[in-house]
């Protein structure tokens, strides 16, 4: 008998691995697949949503660039913040009774906007659609907090790291899907953004029936013979301020601190997808952009980007990942920075192709450094603190979602207004960029280019600083597989 390892497998043999993993979840229940129905309705309308949603207060209700961007900041870090507590209330109520609750108070909410948004004599009604958007926050939090809950409850230790798999993967289909259904409502159908909110009400309505219909036991699955875990041993208690002192006491805390404010500027990117370039698009390339289309491609290419990367995931090093991939996502806004005659003459066909350029390109650094952050963060963390520090991980996201979005208002007011001043008349922005009478650094073109600056930056900062940044990490290799679920 040979004693030699096993040939590794190739990359087309990973990839085939992966989709036959897949196969474990025939052990799941309706449960399962109800939820991911579920989740695939639901992110079809959050991301469709989040597309429209300045626009929609803008263009539809009146606000100005800059209080839509405050009502989007508002509703995003509540929905930020309210998903720490979400959890509990899950655990206390049950999924199926917390499903049912997120979505009813959804659906009401939405039908209120919807009422709002078909009623152009009801005064001040950005102010009171802005209200009932974040008053939507806690129910939003709480049924992203029951899909991960209800893949967990409804799987078994075996068919997990599968359930937990198809479950992001449903949830960028989704993501596409309302990428098209903003397309075919403003373009198709010519009717208003608001109509993306009756959207909600319907897959609202849906996702209600499907729990109804599929969503019957609460209890864990398990395989056949699989014993309970045990339950962890007892920790001596401590109070939140303790734990607090004890983390921001630690060297590796501060490292953690010091790579967030680094990585600040390239986690904002993934904001500006929907806080500033719908506006940006539309106002560049004309009423009739593509904007649905545009904002597929980035989850579409994660999807497809996960799956070949597989294969290549831990032949790099952790931190190079991480750095070198959040150098790419930063330089997806440099083909938006330069003058877009250099892509011809066409203003509408140049915009597009920087649009496409810098969605790629995100898309590409997404997938090679976005997962790394958190095995980055489990490296350095002192053993037995690794879910805390996991968490601290999710502050860039919060402080990019927060700050970009309480500052695209100024920003599209500078840089991409909706009209702009020529020898005292208000025209247009992309009449007076045909007309080439906007100067370079009050253009688009600019605000990607500072924005851009200001990511990359950071990004090489991170790369000098590596050997502090890494010192003490335990890094660990795992199983493509295993890597990919994570």
């Amino acid at each position: 008998m040979s004693d030699s390892p096993p040939a590794p497998k190739t990359a087309a043999q990973m990839i085939v691995g992966y989709f036959r993993d897949f196969g474990v979840l025939k052990e799941t229940g309706r449960e399962y697949w109800g939820i991911q129905i579920i989740n695939f309705l639901d992110c079809t309308f959050y991301f469709a949503m989040l597309t429209i949603v300045t626009l929609f207060l803008s263009h539809d209700l009146g606000m100005s660039d800059e209080r839509a961007g405050y009502a989007v900041a508002v509703f995003t870090s509540a929905v930020t913040l309210l998903l720490t507590f979400s959890g509990a209330m899950t655990d206390w109520m049950g999924i199926k009774l917390s499903l049912r609750v997120a979505l009813s108070g959804s659906l009401v909410l939405r039908a209120l906007i919807v009422f709002v948004g078909i009623t152009p004599s009801l005064p001040h009604r950005g102010w009171i659609a802005a209200v009932l958007l974040v008053l939507t926050a806690p129910f939003m939090a709480g049924i992203q907090t029951i899909f991960q809950a209800a893949t967990q409850r409804y799987t078994t230790k075996r068919s997990r790291s599968a359930g937990f798999n198809l479950w992001y993967l449903f949830m960028n289909i989704g993501a596409a899907a309302g990428g098209a259904a903003v397309d075919i409502v403003r373009l198709e159908l010519k009717i208003g953004n608001v109509h993306i909110f009756t959207l909600g009400v319907i897959t609202a309505v849906l996702c209600l029936l499907v729990g109804e219909a599929m969503l019957h036991r609460e209890e864990q699955l398990r395989d056949p013979g699989e014993e309970p875990e045990p339950a962890p041993p007892k920790k001596e208690k401590r109070s939140p301020w303790q734990i607090f002192v004890s983390v921001i006491s630690e060297r590796a805390f501060f490292r953690l601190l010091v790579l967030i404010a680094l990585i600040l500027g390239v986690r904002a990117v993934y904001t500006y997808l929907y806080l500033l370039m719908p506006k940006y698009w539309e106002r560049t390339i004309g009423p009739t952009a593509a904007i649905g289309v545009l904002n597929m491609i980035n989850p579409i290419g994660i999807v497809v980007g996960i799956i070949l990367f597989i294969p290549l995931a831990n032949k790099f090093k952790v931190y190079s990942l991480l750095v070198y991939g959040a150098m790419v996502s930063a330089f997806s806004l440099f083909p938006m920075a330069v003058p877009w005659q250099w892509y011809g003459t066409d203003i509408a066909r140049a915009h597009y192709i920087m649009a496409i350029l810098c969605m790629i390109i995100v898309t590409v650094g997404e997938v090679l450094w976005s997962p790394k952050l958190y095995e980055y963060t489990a490296a350095i963390a002192p053993k037995g603190q690794e879910g805390t520090y996991l968490g601290l991980s999710m502050i860039p996201w919060f402080l990019a979602k927060t700050l970009v979005s309480a500052f695209s208002g100024h920003m599209l007011t500078l840089w991409s207004p909706e009209k702009v001043s020529v020898n005292g008349t208000e025209i247009p922005l992309q009449e007076a960029m045909i007309h080439d009478q906007v100067p370079y650094w009050h253009s688009p073109a600019a605000m990607w280019l500072w924005l851009g600056v200001y990511a990359m930056v950071g990004c090489i900062l991170a790369a000098l600083l590596r050997g502090w940044l890494t010192k003490g990490a335990r890094w660990k290799s795992e199983p493509p597989a295993e890597a990919a679920a994570a």
